[in-house]
């Protein structure tokens, strides 16, 4: 017969599973601690939101020291947060209409709004990630606009002057950004000081401004400063985002699109 835990002595346990091997799975440890499912996800994200652990698919990973983490490589990055990835990718996409020109910025988030674009005609997308560019090209009736720049292979998108001097030249309906931290004292920052500034490029180059992430975003601060609350037109996020934060954006006259990922 398993020993019962209590839950902070599970939570505990959990967490030294992790320092030990780096990744935990739900199966096994509904198999260590005989809970269902449900409490050990329930228990996975008290864990993730007192910042001890990072949740994926079927499971959770050790939270690394802030630099490793924020600048993470585009293969970690789509481990993480699948779910509400997909379906705020998803909601983004429903709000792009036929013929509009449209700046989609690098990132695992923005890539799904990229995927879900089946019944839309006449676009013109402007961006700087690469396996973007290719993805909005398999539709074979957008126009595809590839911001020239140096290589990031972390991201496996471009940054630099060139870039920056090409969004000078353009002026776009919708801007699609994603943000790896946001707070409400700091607004939106990102590791990389090239990347900050042409994420300041595209927000200048667009007349809406969409910025695009999961909750585990809110109340983080990296590196580069890209822009204070009030560049933004409009925020899609999902239902783990806290009261606080929904009040405060909703007083702040931006548009909040919050997606269920508890359905």
């Amino acid at each position: 017969m398993k020993r019962k835990y209590s839950i902070e002595e599970r939570r505990s346990k959990i967490l030294n599973m992790l320092h030990t091997e780096g990744r935990v799975a739900v199966d096994q440890l509904v198999e260590t601690f005989g809970v269902s499912e449900v409490s050990i996800r329930k228990d996975l994200a008290v864990l993730e939101e007192r910042k001890l652990l990072v949740r994926v698919k079927g499971g959770a990973i050790i939270l690394h020291q802030s630099d490793d983490f924020d600048d993470m490589s585009i293969s970690r990055k789509q481990q993480l947060h699948t779910r509400e990835k997909q379906l705020i990718g998803q909601y983004a996409a429903s709000l792009i209409h036929d013929g509009e020109r449209i700046i989609i910025d690098s990132g695992t988030t923005t890539m799904e709004i990229a995927k879900n674009l089946e019944n839309l005609n006449g676009l013109t997308f402007i961006t700087n990630a690469l396996d973007i560019a290719i993805t909005l090209n398999n539709y074979n009736r957008f126009t595809v606009i590839v911001l020239g720049g140096t290589m990031r292979a972390v991201s496996h998108s471009t940054v630099g002057m060139i870039s920056e001097y090409a969004l000078k030249n353009i002026f776009c309906d919708k801007l699609f950004l994603g943000v790896d931290s946001i707070s409400i004292k700091d607004g939106l920052s990102t590791p990389s000081l090239e990347e900050a500034s042409l994420n300041q490029a595209m927000i200048g180059a667009a007349k809406e401004v969409i910025a695009v992430f999961d909750s585990s975003k809110f109340g983080r601060r990296t590196f580069a400063h890209i822009a204070s609350l009030d560049k933004i037109t409009t925020i899609i996020t999902d239902s783990h985002i806290s009261p606080e934060l929904k009040d405060y954006i909703e007083k702040s006259h931006i548009t909040l699109h919050i997606v269920d990922i508890d359905q």
